[in-house]
């Protein structure tokens, strides 16, 4: 099943991206999901959660009143970490990392770090040289990109300590925290430690968070690998003689997925930018990738070597 062959993903891309955000910022001030810290509850959808084990329940004795705070203890506490953990692995089965380049607040502030060293050093990272998928020229005026790069430094990450210290702290008394200059410590720790984690993994870390430590991407990419059925990148191997080896796909991709070896990358986040890139390449409607579900055909090796520089191609 193919989709998406001609779509504008960029700008779709950031505003599902933008939305998703607002929706994590949203959700403790709407009482969609917050931990009260006066009453230590969870606050969900308006309404307070607890374990449902009554005092009453105590008094019984026997095993069978035992047996019955066991299953409330399971069916309030287990159950729905449960169905919340299984979210992830599902998306990756049915459509692979697509969570992680649509909607994933970090992936995009790593994408924003990205593209602020790219236009400040002509290169996505911060170690050694170009590498061999950084754009070209892709330098930009130093004094803008520079100034820019220091206020998300500065604001997006204490932005993102008051959203997520909401979680745990009541958000208008946070607001009023910040509001008065008089911080408990709970508020103080969790805004700092917020903005310290967000700041560093901005900075120094980036994707490779994504490829190897994050719990959520590792089960999208452990579930969508074995899928037959999930969201993946293919290329119209029948077309292989219309690429112009302009490496424009290569460029494009932020996770150093190499998208003409058409095999499925356990990196690859599904955001299209391949896509895009060669449609900008061939003609739109005419580039050689898309998105689609179900297994993909796989390359054939000589073509691969055509493709591909030789050492690369020996992969």
């Amino acid at each position: 099943m193919v989709i998406m062959k001609n779509v504008g993903f960029t700008a779709w891309r950031r505003t599902s991206q933008i939305a998703f955000i607002l929706f994590i910022f949203l959700m403790p001030v709407l009482n969609i999901l917050r931990i009260d810290s006066d009453t230590h509850e969870l606050i969900l959808f308006g309404m307070s959660w607890s374990f449902g084990i009554r005092p009453e329940f105590y008094a019984d004795q026997t095993a069978l009143g035992a047996l019955r705070i066991a299953g409330q203890f399971f069916l309030k506490g287990i159950l729905p970490w449960i169905v919340f953990l299984a979210i992830f692995p599902l998306l990756g089965f049915f459509t692979g990392r697509l969570f992680c380049g649509w909607l994933c607040p970090e992936g995009a502030l790593f994408e924003l770090s990205d593209f602020l060293t790219l236009r400040l050093l002509g290169r996505r990272s911060l170690y050694g040289r170009s590498m061999q998928n950084d754009p070209q020229n892709a330098k930009g005026n130093r004094l803008l990109f520079g100034s820019l790069a220091v206020l998300c430094l500065v604001m997006l990450p204490l932005a993102g300590g008051v959203a997520l210290t909401g979680y745990f702290v009541k958000p208008a008394t946070v607001w009023r925290q910040i509001a008065t200059g008089h911080f408990t410590f709970g508020v103080k720790a969790g805004i700092i430690g917020v903005a310290l984690y967000m700041a560093i993994t901005s900075v120094f870390v980036r994707h490779l968070l994504c490829r190897f430590v994050c719990a959520a991407g590792l089960m999208q990419m452990l579930f969508g690998w074995i899928s037959p059925i999930s969201l993946r990148l293919k290329m119209d191997t029948a077309r292989i003689s219309a690429c112009t080896d302009c490496k424009g796909c290569d460029k494009a991709c932020f996770m150093n997925v190499t998208p003409r070896r058409n095999k499925r990358d356990i990196s690859c986040v599904n955001c299209g930018a391949c896509v895009m890139a060669c449609n900008r390449e061939l003609g739109s409607g005419k580039g050689l990738f898309h998105l689609g579900f179900g297994k993909g055909r796989a390359l054939p090796e000589e073509n691969c070597r055509k493709l591909m520089p030789t050492e690369t191609a020996r992969i």
